[in-house]
């Protein structure tokens, strides 16, 4: 069960909770995926979600690619959610620790998602810590970042659809440091 630890209603009105739970599990509109450039989903959350939505997901996702190319960290690409609860995966690349201009590729990835929900008319999304798994991108410094690009998007975005914004982490060593950083 997804449990809600924390939630701020931003100044333009929509709610930005963390949540400990699965991500897989939650019903939103849409999921974010922590994904690869080639939307080959083999490990971490990627895995998780098309394990439990079934291999449809990495199907559409391989048309995706046939379709577009390779996905940039500003432009995510977005499946159906198979057997999941959600309707919708946005499929975000973030940034690998140590390529370069890393705070920049993971604002990209999350105002990337937020447009892809509200293209696809979404009034709730969910996503993961981005890139703080095995791309290596610190938990504190990712916090941050993720904060401070969802709500600059809400800033700059009128008449958003969206209006739910669900930070999901699995374990104590992302929630920590999340919730250190929603305290400053």
């Amino acid at each position: 069960m997804n449990t809600v630890l924390v939630e701020r209603i931003l100044s333009t009105g929509q709610s930005l909770q963390i949540i400990q739970g699965d991500i897989t599990l939650d019903k939103v509109d849409a999921i974010v995926n922590a994904a690869n450039e080639h939307l080959q989903h083999g490990g971490g959350v990627a895995w998780a979600i098309v394990r439990r939505g079934g291999n449809v997901i990495q199907e559409e996702s391989d048309k995706w690619i046939q379709q577009h190319g390779l996905v940039s960290h500003a432009h995510p690409a977005w499946t159906l959610g198979g057997a999941l609860p959600a309707k919708y995966i946005i499929h975000a690349v973030g940034p690998v620790w140590g390529d370069g201009d890393e705070d920049n590729k993971l604002t990209d990835a999350i105002t990337g998602s937020l447009r892809v929900a509200d293209e696809l008319k979404c009034e709730s999304i969910a996503m993961p810590a981005i890139s703080t798994g095995i791309f290596g991108f610190p938990k504190d410094r990712a916090a941050g970042i993720i904060f401070s690009a969802v709500e600059s998007y809400f800033s700059s975005t009128v008449n958003s659809s969206l209006k739910i914004v669900r930070i999901i982490l699995f374990d104590d060593a992302t929630i920590q440091p999340f919730l250190t950083v929603w305290d400053r």
